[in-house]
C-alpha cells in the first residue's frame, strides 16, 4: 500500500530561482508511479508562482500557501495524518519555523524526515552558529536525507546526532529530459546553465568566462538568472532564466555542455548537479569541473570529460571533435539510463523508508 507523503519544499511548479525543482519533480513523479501519494506544500514567494513552468501535475497535489506565519500553520494543519512528513531545506520562507513545527506532526506509526538539498550550506550554518536551533532538532528527525555529499556529509550529520543520514542523489527523468533536435538559436561550442550565486561565481569565472576569453573565435552561451550585469565578451550570448521546457534543446544544440559546481559542493565531493544528469539524458557531451566522486557516476574520459581548471576546459574544447562529443554523449546517456534515473532513486527511497519503519 502506498504512502501518504506531505512534502514541504521550495516549489514543484516553478524552477525560477529554484534549482531543486527538477530533483523534486523527478523523484516525486517516480514515487507516484510506485503507488505513493504526495502533497507538495510550497509558499507563494520570490515570484515563483508568476514564473510557473509546468501545470499542476497529475502525479502530485500542489498546495500553495501564503508566505506568512499563519499560512505556514495552515499548511501544517493540512499535513496532519501523513504517513511521512518531509521538510526540505531551502524552502526560503519561515524555514526555522518549519524545521521546528513539522516535528509536532510526529505520531505513532509515521516518520518525519529532513531532506537537505544543500547539505554543505546547512552544515556551514551550524558550524558558524553553534546555538542555531536546528542543531538540537537534528536527533529528533527519524532520518536525514541529502541529495549529495557522500561520506563527509554523512559523517558531519552523524556527529551532531542524526539517527541516520543517507544521500539520494540527483538523477534523470527520461520522460522530461531526453534527446531532441538541435536549435540554431542555441548552437554554441560550449554552453553553461546555472544561476548566479556567491558560492559559484568565482568558479564560473574561471571555468567559463576565462575560457571564453582564451578562445575568442569560439561561441559560448550562458543561461540562468542573475548574470545580467556580469561583464562578458562578444562571443558569449546570455539568455537569462531558461525555463525547463527549453533545457533539452539547450543541451542538444552545443558541442559541449559545462558543469561548474558550487565551491561547497566541490569541496565535499559526491555532489553531481542536476544539470549533469539532465545533459547526459539529452545525450550531451558534458565537461565538468573536477570533484571527488565523479567516477562513481560517470567514467571520466568516456562518459564525461573532467577539467581541473579553466585552462583544461579550454584545452579540451580546443581539441574536441563533433564525433568525439557525440560518442561521449551517447555513452553518458546509456550510463544514466542504466543506473541513474529517478526510478532507481525512488526504489532506494522505499528501501530506506522500510528500514526506518523497522526501527520505529
Amino acid at each position: 500500500m502506498g504512502l501518504n507523503i506531505a512534502f514541504f519544499g521550495s516549489s514543484l511548479v516553478s524552477s525560477y530561482w529554484n534549482g531543486a525543482a527538477t530533483y523534486y519533480r523527478g523523484l516525486i513523479r517516480a514515487l507516484n508511479l510506485l503507488g505513493h501519494r504526495v502533497t507538495f506544500y510550497e509558499p507563494d514567494a520570490y515570484d515563483r508562482q508568476q514564473h510557473r513552468d509546468m501545470k499542476p501535475p497529475r502525479w502530485a497535489r500542489v498546495v500553495v500557501y501564503p508566505a506568512t506565519r499563519a499560512g505556514v500553520y495552515r499548511a501544517l494543519e493540512g499535513a496532519q495524518g501523513a504517513d511521512l512528513v518531509v521538510k526540505a531545506s531551502g524552502v526560503g520562507v519561515f524555514d526555522e519555523l518549519l524545521e521546528q513545527e513539522v516535528l509536532a506532526l510526529k505520531r505513532p506509526g509515521n516518520q518525519v524526515v529532513f531532506w537537505d538539498v544543500d547539505a554543505p550550506a546547512t552544515l556551514q550554518r551550524l558550524r558558524e552558529n553553534p546555538s542555531d536551533p536546528f542543531r538540537v532538532l537534528v536527533p529528533r528527525y527519524d532520518m536525514i536525507l541529502t541529495y549529495g555529499g557522500g561520506d563527509p556529509i554523512v559523517a558531519a550529520y552523524t556527529k551532531i546526532g542524526a539517527r541516520g543520514c543517507v544521500p539520494i542523489y540527483n538523477a534523470l527523468d527520461p520522460s522530461t529530459h531526453h534527446p531532441v533536435r538541435a536549435e540554431d538559436r542555441l548552437r554554441a561550442d560550449l554552453s553553461f546553465l546555472g544561476n548566479r550565486l556567491p558560492d559559484r561565481e568565482r568558479r564560473v569565472e574561471e571555468f567559463f568566462f576565462e575560457v571564453a576569453r582564451r578562445l575568442g573565435a569560439r561561441r559560448f552561451i550562458l543561461a540562468g538568472a542573475g548574470w545580467d550585469d556580469k561583464s562578458r565578451g562578444a562571443n558569449i550570448t546570455y539568455l537569462g532564466h531558461l525555463g525547463t521546457r527549453d533545457h533539452n534543446a539547450f543541451n542538444c544544440s552545443s558541442l559541449a555542455v559545462l558543469n561548474v559546481s558550487r565551491s561547497s559542493m566541490a569541496e565535499n565531493g559526491f555532489s553531481p548537479a542536476t544539470r549533469v544528469f539532465e545533459a547526459a539524458g539529452a545525450g550531451a557531451c558534458v565537461i565538468t569541473d573536477s570533484w571527488d566522486g565523479v567516477e562513481c557516476f560517470f567514467e571520466p574520459g568516456n562518459e564525461i570529460l573532467v577539467a581541473a581548471s579553466g585552462a583544461e576546459v579550454a584545452a579540451i574544447l580546443d581539441r574536441l571533435t563533433p564525433a568525439e562529443a557525440l560518442q561521449v554523449g551517447r555513452s553518458a546517456l546509456a550510463r544514466v539510463k542504466r543506473e541513474h534515473t529517478y526510478a532507481h532513486r525512488a526504489r532506494q527511497f522505499e528501501t530506506i523508508f522500510g528500514a526506518a519503519r523497522g526501527k520505529s
